[in-house]
């Protein structure tokens, strides 16, 4: 005799497309941003103003987005955090429509590090002057070294906040059974607590718009 069969639940959408575009852009950059910081920094600083732009339209989309990607839609204050923590030894997946109270705040620290880490790079200067950041003219040289080596530190800031968001991303698919990786490709999830709602096609213009305006200003250091 045959065994009954689970049925399958089919998935409900949770990230949108730019989001999910911003998501791997992002990843994208940051690694060809490492990896060329030493050989190629001409393409360091190009990817670095492609993170900067990212990330503006990252917090215009927070504001304008789509629900799940909406900041007033996942942040969460302490006693919801703490309360959530409780049940992250539980089996049973996080039905969080979006990112769940302790991935919320990991993801403002991430933004957060990234942002003041491209920032202090367009004031950054070397020792001869030469690879300096775009906007280095503007403070003078014990400053932009100073900005050059807080860049650093904050570079290896963000290494370990990506290190623990990988682990939590393994934790979730081996311990709660839920592929977080899975729903950020695709945008669906069988665990949303409920359906996304889109961002107007306005919003998408708008951010397009300041993001990529941002990133040619800073990489033409502020001399339009």
């Amino acid at each position: 005799m045959s065994q009954p069969t689970t049925p399958r639940v089919p998935g409900v959408a949770l990230w949108d497309l730019p989001t999910r575009i911003f998501h791997w852009a992002l990843v994208v950059l940051i690694l060809v941003a490492w990896f060329s910081a030493e050989e190629n920094m001409l393409l360091h600083r190009w990817s670095g103003y492609g993170v900067l732009g990212l990330l503006v339209f990252r917090l215009w989309w927070g504001v304008a987005g789509g629900s799940t990607a909406r900041f007033a839609s996942f942040l969460t204050g302490p006693s919801a955090t703490l309360a959530y923590l409780k049940t992250v030894g539980e089996r049973s997946p996080s039905h969080a429509a979006g990112h769940n109270p302790v991935g919320a705040w990991s993801v403002v620290a991430m933004i957060a590090v990234m942002l003041a880490l491209t920032v202090l790079g367009l004031f950054a200067g070397d020792i001869d002057g030469v690879e300096s950041g775009p906007l280095s003219y503007m403070v003078d040289f014990d400053t932009s070294r100073l900005c050059a080596e807080w860049h650093e530190l904050l570079f290896r800031v963000l290494q370990g906040l990506v290190v623990l968001h990988l682990l939590a991303v393994a934790y979730y698919w081996a311990w709660k059974r839920q592929n977080l990786i899975g729903a950020m490709i695709t945008g669906k999830s069988a665990f949303a607590a409920e359906p996304l709602r889109r961002g107007r096609l306005w919003s998408l213009l708008v951010g397009l718009i300041l993001a990529v305006g941002v990133a040619w200003a800073a990489a033409k250091g502020l001399r339009l």
